[in-house]
């Protein structure tokens, strides 16, 4: 399918547009218009699978709130190109903090929304993996978003609250001073180890988007896993 192959590929380029627009040179000469083609893809891709099977209402009800989402981070997008021009402006500072949780998010419900396409397909094996290793993807995802909400919260209430209270963990912990070094290291690197915390979860979101899709096409539409054919 289409949009199962877009969403396969879109996520990750949204995801390094959307570091790149914000910290980086290569797209700054295009503006926004990187960021709003990549958000572009992913509703584009959800759009496509909304053709599938629209009669049944528990699977349009997970794709409309994830259309809803992405239709969101859509909007926001072009934040990140006015946040990396001024970074200080307090109102582009919030908006990228907000899509930074909408973008987690996004990636928190599509789990739930390839286990609702999943139930309608015949194969069992595939119904399986896709239930467990996207429950594992919701948990990940959802202390990602906990963790970062925390982090945004205390940043907003006070900028120097994060270090005073990693400070309070370092010295009540009873792990070795070697391990609290490398906490201390991971804190300072702030947005890479975000970036590090996403990767796992995402992969493994690929891999079933993938499989899915190669299921769908040699049992659906009669091509054989691996042929490369798009319905």
């Amino acid at each position: 399918m289409k949009g199962l192959a877009v969403l396969f590929w879109g996520c990750p380029i949204a995801l390094v547009v959307g570091i790149q627009t914000a910290k980086g040179e290569w797209f700054r000469p295009l503006g926004i218009l990187p960021a709003l083609v990549a958000s572009g893809l992913l509703c584009l891709g959800l759009g496509w699978l909304g053709q599938f099977q629209p009669q049944e209402r528990v699977w349009r009800a997970a794709l409309d709130r994830l259309q809803a989402l992405a239709l969101v981070n859509l909007g926001l997008s072009p934040f990140l190109y006015w946040w990396s021009r001024i970074p200080s402006q307090f109102l582009f500072a919030g908006v990228m903090q907000s899509l930074t949780l909408t973008g987690i998010l996004f990636l928190l419900l599509l789990n739930p929304m390839l286990v609702r396409l999943t139930a309608m397909l015949p194969e069992e094996t595939l119904r399986l993996e896709t239930r467990f290793f996207a429950s594992l993807n919701e948990v990940l995802f959802s202390l990602l978003f906990l963790l970062t909400a925390s982090y945004f919260t205390l940043i907003h209430i006070d900028p120097g609250l994060p270090d005073q209270f990693l400070g309070w963990l370092l010295k009540i912990s009873p792990l070795p001073p070697q391990v609290n070094a490398v906490i201390y290291f991971l804190d300072r690197a702030g947005q890479m180890v975000l970036l590090f915390l996403v990767l796992p979860p995402l992969a493994m979101t690929m891999a079933l988007i993938w499989k899915i899709k190669e299921v769908i096409l040699a049992g659906v539409f009669g091509h054989p896993p691996g042929s490369g054919s798009q319905a």
